[in-house]
């Protein structure tokens, strides 16, 4: 016998738009939930008899009515619209053009980037993200669901903040939904420290979640349209209409709140300071301590982005007019320049290069030498090289069920042995090779979590919250 159960939670004004519906068949208990009107994502637990599995799921049920929840009819409300970032961008008003050394077209205004040792990363606003080399050949591509709006690096791992209100883990062949920030939660930016990820949306909402994807605490903030957050062992630091707020890590209370010179379109940090974009022109530069606005870079235009070289000895920052700037880090303005494209979303530098994800979908390596700056302001400037897509380029797309994942007899030599358990009505993941703490979580792909089931992966790394988080390869285990 099969039962279904479906509910909704729609509020007027913008809020809540989601829908959560429990099926019940035999051994079996599936839940679907997500945006009203997508498909959502489904997990599903197996239970000993069909009796623990009906009370599950009135468990699951009860929960979800006391939240505000109701039965609904599927279909009977629309889909809400995702809100994503109109931007303009006007010619530059530079007198001469930035050294770009080479130049890559993703085909899609792009907000996401981060470089590491090894590679560069881009995201767009069609779901694509690439790695390139610092040179710029392009080595993969990641395919996800909806428009990346940004991309942060916690350690070794790289994670995208998606347009469908989730958080992917790219740092293996295979992606997975590591958090599922909230059906309703339009993401703007996100921040992780130490597997625990700070969220900023469209309602200047702060919302912060641990490592098993559970809520740990929220801030409404003084403002809305947060397109900053940035954290650190210290605070959690928050850029929104209103200015730029700084909460404690832990528990989330309010440690000094500083208005800024226009609404706060980005943010940056370095050990003692972090720097906010503004809507009038402004990069302004605030202590973590107490907030105290030690610097200002200003710019000709609304301030799109910014970065700065380690330790803030140099600030760049790119306008909604197509150029790019170079503070010294008292504020003085040492050139100006046009992008050579639009404007530059994001950015950062590494190694006396400066590399911009651009209105135009592109990402832009620009020799940020002091030589090369010189030459570009007289006039002399390189060929920019446009990178071409390789023809038999590795894909990746996000595995959403278990038939995604390799299977194998027996766990590959030096590999780590994990099991998937039923603890409380949640299935949580915990290691079986000797040698690691085994009452501790793994954090681990929800779409893939079995009661039962047994995982090989290529490496566990413990995190300071006590959980491990997975690295390299996901193999299933007959």
């Amino acid at each position: 016998m099969t039962t279904k159960t479906y509910l909704e939670l729609s509020q007027d004004g913008g809020g809540a738009h989601k829908f959560y519906e429990v099926t019940v068949e035999d051994l079996v208990v599936s839940v679907r939930y997500g945006r009203i009107g997508a498909a959502g994502q489904t997990q599903t637990s197996t239970f000993a008899t069909a009796e623990k599995a009906r009370a599950a799921a009135a468990k699951k049920i009860g929960e979800k009515v006391r939240k505000g929840y109701a039965p609904a009819v599927q279909g009977q409300r629309a889909a809400r619209s995702v809100t994503r970032r109109e931007v303009a961008s006007a010619p530059s008003t530079a007198r001469a053009v930035a050294p770009v050394l080479w130049r890559f077209r993703t085909g899609s205004a792009a907000f996401g980037i981060h470089v590491d040792d090894e590679r560069c990363w881009v995201g767009n606003q069609s779901g694509d993200v690439y790695t390139l080399s610092h040179s710029g050949e392009v080595q993969a591509r990641f395919s996800l669901p909806d428009g990346v709006k940004c991309l942060v690096a916690d350690d070794f791992w790289i994670y995208a903040g998606c347009d469908d209100g989730r958080v992917y883990d790219l740092s293996s062949k295979l992606p997975f939904a590591a958090y599922d920030i909230a059906a309703d939660v339009d993401i703007f930016w996100l921040d992780i420290h130490e597997g625990v990820l700070d969220v900023a949306d469209r309602s200047g909402r702060l919302t912060v979640i641990d490592h098993e994807d559970e809520h740990q605490w929220s801030r409404t903030g003084r403002g809305e349209h947060a397109w900053m957050v940035r954290a650190d062992d210290r605070g959690v630091y928050h850029g929104h209409t209103g200015g730029v707020t700084a909460y404690a890590p832990d528990g989330g209370g309010e440690l000094w709140h500083t208005a800024t010179e226009g609404g706060v379109l980005f943010g940056w940090q370095e050990d003692d300071s972090v720097y906010a974009g503004t809507a009038r022109r402004k990069v302004q530069r605030l202590a973590k301590k107490d907030g105290r606005i030690e610097a200002v870079y200003a710019c000709d235009s609304p301030v799109y982005s910014c970065a700065t070289s380690p330790g803030g000895r140099f600030v760049f920052a790119a306008d909604s007019a197509s150029s790019v700037y170079c503070f010294a880090e008292d504020g003085t303005r040492l050139w100006k320049l046009g992008t050579g494209g639009g404007s530059a979303l994001s950015m950062q530098y590494r190694d006396e290069r400066l590399y911009l994800v651009t209105t135009d979908g592109s990402l832009v390596c620009v020799d940020a030498s002091e030589a090369a700056i010189t030459a570009a302001q007289q006039g002399t400037v390189p060929v920019a090289r446009d990178v071409k897509l390789a023809a038999a380029l590795p894909t990746y797309e996000p595995a959403t069920t278990v038939s995604a994942v390799t299977t194998v007899v027996s766990a590959p030599a030096g590999s780590v042995v994990v099991e998937c358990v039923q603890e409380g009505g949640r299935t949580r993941v915990h290691v079986l090779t000797d040698g690691y703490e085994r009452s501790w979580n793994v954090q681990f792909p929800r779409a893939i979590r079995e009661p039962g089931a047994r995982y090989a992966v290529d490496a566990l790394h413990a995190a300071s919250g006590g959980f491990y988080r997975v690295r390299g390869d996901i193999r299933r285990l007959l």
